[in-house]
């Protein structure tokens, strides 16, 4: 089976290097799907999940926005922040939500560029909840 080489780089450190099968980015215009022999491309990602196609298994990542490109057989994503789906904490992550959504809605002292930061965080809280629903089931125990 085919595969491009795929790589997710954060400003802190590369995040993820590996052969896959098929890469989801969230780009502005809908979710993009890439496969082996893409044409070149280069996109801007908004904040969202990346799903990644490693020898049958799908891993999820929550990110931030930034870009990818496509050449010569490898995706390379660019992204402020990128986190494991596994690795999420949903509580605090709800929490963030919660926080984000209060800050928002305060009325008065509330300038354009709070009300910016606050949507901001209020997305990329989302899309954490989102991302970290999208693990693999848990079993449930029996009588509950």
């Amino acid at each position: 089976m085919k595969k491009l080489r795929f790589e997710m780089i954060t400003p802190e450190r590369p995040v993820l290097e590996c052969d896959a099968e098929f890469v989801a980015l969230p780009a502005y215009e809908g979710e993009m799907g890439v496969l082996p022999g893409h044409a070149p491309f280069l996109v801007q990602l908004t904040p969202g999940a990346v799903r990644v196609t490693i020898n049958g298994d799908v891993v999820f990542f929550a990110v931030s926005g930034g870009f990818a490109e496509i050449e010569g057989g490898k995706v390379s994503i660019f992204v402020e922040t990128a986190e494991m789906a596994d690795a999420i904490d949903e509580e605090r992550a709800g929490q963030a939500l919660e926080k984000a959504k209060a800050q928002a809605h305060r009325r008065g002292g509330a300038d354009s560029l709070t009300l910016a930061e606050a949507e901001s965080a209020m997305r990329r809280a989302q899309v954490r909840l989102k991302v970290a629903g999208l693990r693999r089931p848990r079993t449930r125990p029996k009588g509950g």
